[in-house]
């Protein structure tokens, strides 16, 4: 991913949570907002980023996700060590 702005794909995950949180400065985010407008992908990560926050703080209802489901989303994410037997 290489884009005509001062900051990359891999600067923009760094400071993602405290972009939604809105605690960087207001030129930082002037940069992010602009390289979000033109970088597909990382609209993609911040839009499932802020949706999974609403589902958490709006929702309030626990998800339970299928086993299988959930043991393949925590291998994707390379936490199996978080999968227990018997779920």
């Amino acid at each position: 991913m290489t884009h005509q702005h001062s900051l990359a794909c891999k600067d923009i995950l760094k400071n993602l949570s405290d972009f939604i949180d809105g605690d960087l400065d207001q030129g930082l985010c002037a940069e992010i907002e602009a390289h979000i407008e033109n970088c597909h992908d990382c609209q993609v990560v911040v839009n499932t980023l802020k949706k999974t926050i609403h589902l958490v703080q709006v929702d309030g209802q626990e998800t339970h996700l299928p086993t299988d489901a959930r043991q393949r989303l925590f291998a994707k994410l390379d936490l199996d060590t978080y999968v227990e037997p018997d779920q």
